[in-house]
């Protein structure tokens, strides 16, 4: 016997889910909403649910991705948006909420910060971590540009002379752009969960690329303060010698790149004061994870069911009534 899969969904969604009947169908393709759901832990996240589109998801962080855990979606990022939409919910509700985490994005602060005037606003820690990450591989990339150039102008002056190119390698068969290429991934990781191969790797790495060195240990000093801090106190004093680091590795670079005239670099140390400026204007919302060590894990978890969810059906045909299913799943 033949099922045809697709007229089985549509009369599920038809003559089945009492779809039709649903109350928030009118306004869910720009917003739904649970009020019932909303506890005093929350978790407001952005994620992508179709075609490249972001939505903004509140989730209840106590519920732990089970069903009661959806507050909102709303469609879209533009924090006027996401508080008209929980400014739905009874203000005497959201005085009730005592914590909402939070990724970095500004308007993820103020929209949390609207919605919940009595709640602390915690900034989510592996997105402060992805930040000096990207700190890091910055200094490398453009590192690795300029190995770009520097074997370009050496094959180029190899021809003129009549001579092959042979490019240089290091003791573990790596040349320079290879290097750099590959070192990608240990730079992630404390020399402790490193291979054989990447010790190898990493301490030529350093030895050759001094700069990338600094921003590595600069980047793994900053983890620290998230693994080895026991108080907020002590997160504040490390983290203000973490800046006088920082400050100090700029300077020494400075002074160096204007003793060598010479040096040809894309992107040093100096990215670090992008950094510590980007964690100055979040230092407070930062700094409030070392109360209770609260992180947007839970919001993470739930974006990746609906990405599951979404994968199961192998995309998103009728938006409306993906929404309806997950709000039956979560709400």
């Amino acid at each position: 016997m033949h099922i045809n899969g697709a007229q089985l969904s549509e009369n599920y969604k038809e003559h089945l889910s009492n779809f039709d009947e649903w109350d928030q169908k009118d306004h869910c393709e720009s917003w739904i909403q649970f009020p019932k759901n909303l506890g005093e832990n929350l978790c407001l996240d952005e994620t992508s649910l179709t075609n490249g589109e972001v939505s903004t998801i509140l989730t209840n962080r106590d519920a732990k991705t089970q069903k009661g855990c959806l507050v909102s979606i709303i469609d879209g990022v533009k924090s006027s948006k996401i508080i008209d939409v929980v400014s739905k919910i009874p203000l005497e509700k959201r005085l009730e909420v005592k914590e909402v985490s939070v990724d970095m994005a500004n308007n993820m602060e103020k929209a949390a910060k609207t919605c919940f005037p009595n709640a602390k606003i915690i900034t989510d820690r592996f997105h402060v971590a992805k930040l000096v990450s990207d700190a890091v591989q910055s200094v490398r990339v453009g590192q690795r540009w300029d190995a770009l150039d520097k074997e370009s102008e050496e094959i180029k002056q190899s021809k003129e002379d009549g001579n092959k190119y042979i490019a240089k390698e290091y003791s573990n068969g790596d040349t320079e752009k290879q290097l750099l290429a590959r070192s990608r991934y240990l730079l992630f990781k404390s020399k402790s969960k490193w291979s054989k191969s990447q010790k190898v790797r990493g301490k030529i790495l350093f030895e050759e690329f001094p700069s990338i060195e600094k921003g590595y240990k600069l980047s793994m000093m900053l983890r620290n303060i998230y693994e080895n801090s026991e108080s907020k106190i002590c997160a504040e004093e490390s983290y203000q010698k973490w800046k006088i680091k920082v400050m100090k590795e700029i300077q020494i670079e400075e002074s160096q790149n204007k003793n060598q005239s010479n040096i040809k670099t894309r992107r040093g140390i100096n990215v670090f004061e992008t950094v510590m400026n980007s964690i100055e204007s979040h230092k407070e919302n930062i700094m409030n994870f070392f109360e209770n060590r609260t992180t947007n894990a839970m919001a993470e978890c739930f974006n990746s069911k609906l990405k599951a969810f979404r994968s199961t059906f192998r995309g998103i045909r009728d938006f409306d009534f993906f929404l309806y299913r997950i709000s039956k799943i979560f709400s």
